[in-house]
């Protein structure tokens, strides 16, 4: 009866480790179809770049693309090599060599300006734009004046936070407009 088991397992073990085996690879190839086809898809939806503004209370409305975007005042050397890894450059999809202009942001401030390799970047106000990696959200500066072997970084300010004084009889509160860009 032992010897019967031992028939039985066998083909089982087989059988199991062959099904193991065609399972892996069919998700190995299913993994490999899925990341070419995410590829493929995400290059062709994306047909543009939309900058658009947040407004953040101790900034005041800044621009945005998905996340913060930066300007560089920049030191010897502009951003290139290791410095895009930390602040990668908001690109322009080939063959578009404008951003769009979303709510709040002056279409006629918008450009590109072309980087090695063919790439088209992002201007704003002929300032190239980045994106910091340490913000995970819009509207998130935690890379404002942040200063490097590159320079230093800012976000793009379009309008100046509203600041409040108080006088004697009650608060008075103002607005500035800035057309500039970077903390103040």
């Amino acid at each position: 009866m032992e010897q019967m088991n031992g028939h039985k397992e066998a083909p089982r073990q087989i059988c199991v480790g062959r099904i193991a085996a065609f399972t892996l690879a069919v998700m190995g190839l299913t993994s490999f179809v899925a990341v070419g086809a995410a590829g493929a898809v995400t290059s062709h939806a994306t047909k543009s770049v939309t900058i658009s503004t947040v407004k953040n209370s101790k900034l005041g409305t800044i621009l945005v693309s998905g996340k913060t975007v930066y300007s560089l005042k920049a030191s010897k050397a502009g951003c290139t090599g290791a410095c895009t890894t930390i602040w990668p450059m908001v690109v322009l999809p080939n063959g578009v060599v404008k951003a769009t202009a979303g709510k709040g942001v002056n279409a006629s401030k918008l450009g590109s300006v072309s980087r090695a390799g063919g790439v088209r970047q992002v201007t704003y106000g002929g300032q190239a734009l980045y994106w910091f990696s340490g913000d995970k959200a819009a509207g998130q500066a935690n890379g404002n004046g942040v200063k490097d072997a590159f320079g230093t970084w800012s976000v793009v300010v379009t309008v100046k936070p509203v600041k409040s004084t108080s006088s004697g009889s009650g608060t008075t509160t103002t607005a500035g407009s800035s057309g500039g860009y970077g903390a103040y």
